[in-house]
């Protein structure tokens, strides 16, 4: 039930930033972004249990394991891009959380560009010449 902790959590911080977002609104957002990362250091063990799990089978079906830690790290900047948008979006900055979200489709795409070719090697030697 590790969901009612999470949500309990952001239904504090939530009445604790409107109550003092009138007086001092840095102070809310500070809170909002602590909160954030809260909530984001209590799923890295979680994160932790699943990629070494990942791994693991990677490893037991012969998959390189290049290939899954690219596919990782692409999951893990979309991640990143999106929270740090959404805190960027709290402090009412729109068009900078929208340049967070292109530089984080920019790095997913460079990191997909090798597996991409992969692939397209793979189906080019499985046509017939």
């Amino acid at each position: 039930m590790e969901i009612i902790q999470v949500v309990g959590l952001g239904i504090i911080a939530t009445v604790l930033i409107l109550v003092v977002k009138e007086q001092k609104p840095l102070f809310a957002f500070l809170l909002a972004v602590a909160t954030s990362l809260l909530i984001f250091l209590f799923l890295i063990g979680k994160i932790g249990s699943v990629l070494s799990m990942l791994e693991d089978l990677a490893e037991n079906s012969g998959v390189q394991i290049i290939y899954l830690k690219t596919v990782l790290k692409i999951i893990g900047i979309a991640y990143i891009a999106e929270m740090g948008a959404q805190i960027v979006r709290d402090a009412g900055q729109e068009s900078i959380a929208s340049k967070i979200e292109l530089a984080g489709k920019v790095l997913i795409l460079v990191l997909a560009v090798p597996i991409i070719g992969i692939i397209i090697e793979t189906v080019l030697k499985l046509l017939p010449a």
